[in-house]
């Protein structure tokens, strides 16, 4: 069953990272959530491990804001990244070549 909340997608990545893609990466990737389903994540990939926790990292390497919703569609693999980045419903600020490597870190979303 897919999550439904933005609290239980996040809960779920860790047991979804591909160890093998995460293995050299050592990322804080910040998300900033709007909305119904809003709020602030923080996902700390490192040596192959991927921790999420609540709340505003001081100093993420990327950041990546949006619609709470749009969120629960972009990681169940609804929605496609470039599509609402174009769309202007995703900002991304920091290193994009981190947000890009999302979909390689989390394959079996979507």
């Amino acid at each position: 069953m897919k999550p439904t909340t933005v609290k239980e997608l996040f809960q779920s990545l860790t047991l979804k990272l591909d160890e093998d893609a995460a293995e050299d990466l050592d990322a804080v990737y910040q998300f900033d959530l709007r909305g119904a389903q809003g709020g602030q994540y923080q996902l700390l990939v490192q040596n192959g491990t991927c921790v999420v926790e609540e709340g505003t990292h001081a100093d993420p390497h990327v950041t990546l804001s949006m619609d709470g919703e749009d969120c629960i569609k972009l990681l169940n693999g609804q929605l496609s990244g470039s599509a609402i980045v174009v769309s202007g419903r995703l900002q991304i600020s920091g290193d994009i070549g981190l947000a890009m490597q999302l979909k390689s870190l989390f394959p079996s979303i979507g």
